[in-house]
């Protein structure tokens, strides 16, 4: 029988599938790193999650140059409203009749 701790995982942790991984003398198969490697991490976790870093990232994603001051851009509208008659039919070719109105 075995022990209560036998089947315990930390929590947060998963359990390593490595059947995925590269094998050697396999041809044109995208390289794939096991689950245990250790992968160098290029962000700094004490700046990462700083206010100082959004203003950066904003700053850098923000064009000024392409900012309009005007709300318009001076345009006029260029377009008409329709009128209450448009896209009616005829009276004469039958599209516009009400059945049981008059002839």
């Amino acid at each position: 029988m075995s022990a209560p701790q036998d089947n315990f995982q930390e929590e947060g942790s998963a359990p390593a599938q490595n059947d995925y991984q590269s094998r050697t003398g396999q041809k044109d198969h995208i390289p794939v790193q096991s689950d245990e490697a250790n992968v160098e991490d290029p962000i700094d976790a004490e700046t990462a999650d700083s206010d100082a870093q959004l203003e950066r990232d904003d700053a850098d994603a923000i064009d000024t140059s392409n900012i309009v001051d005007e709300r318009t851009r001076g345009a006029t509208k260029s377009y008409r409203e329709p009128g209450d008659d448009e896209g009616l039919g005829d009276p004469e070719d039958g599209r516009s009749r009400v059945a049981g109105g008059p002839n």
